[in-house]
């Protein structure tokens, strides 16, 4: 049971930074041909929402212990990197202008920790 509960805490963790994708690449476009739109594409309370969730996401998959017992530390990195890229484009650092690429990456990152650690734990049952 705690295999599919931890699966889906993956799962779930990649939609979100799909649906974090889409916010950053996609929004824009539509923004441009429907401006209404515009406003949730600059708002910044989006981008910490996003963030906000992913981190206790995040920390909750892929803390679990593994099948015998142990934690993967590396995916829990690769994860904290992900998290910290989303948490500093959410606070615009280094720049405005750079927002939609460290949140991209930091997506990509998190969703590979996320895909990894899936992946790794359908291997080992």
């Amino acid at each position: 049971m705690t295999t599919r509960i931890q699966t889906w805490g993956d799962a779930a963790a990649i939609g979100l930074s799909a649906l974090c994708m889409i916010h950053c690449l996609a929004l824009p476009l539509l923004a441009a041909a429907l401006p209404f739109l515009g406003l949730l594409t600059d708002a910044p309370w989006v981008h910490w929402v996003f963030a906000a969730t992913a981190a206790p996401l995040a920390a909750w998959s892929l803390s679990r212990p593994m099948i015998d017992g142990r934690r993967n530390w590396r995916l829990l990195s690769l994860a904290a990197f992900g998290v910290l890229l989303l948490f500093l484009a959410a606070a615009e650092w280094p720049s405005h202008e750079l927002e939609t690429l460290v949140t991209t990456v930091g997506g990509l990152v998190l969703a590979t920790a996320h895909g990894l650690n899936w992946r790794k734990r359908s291997h080992d049952h």
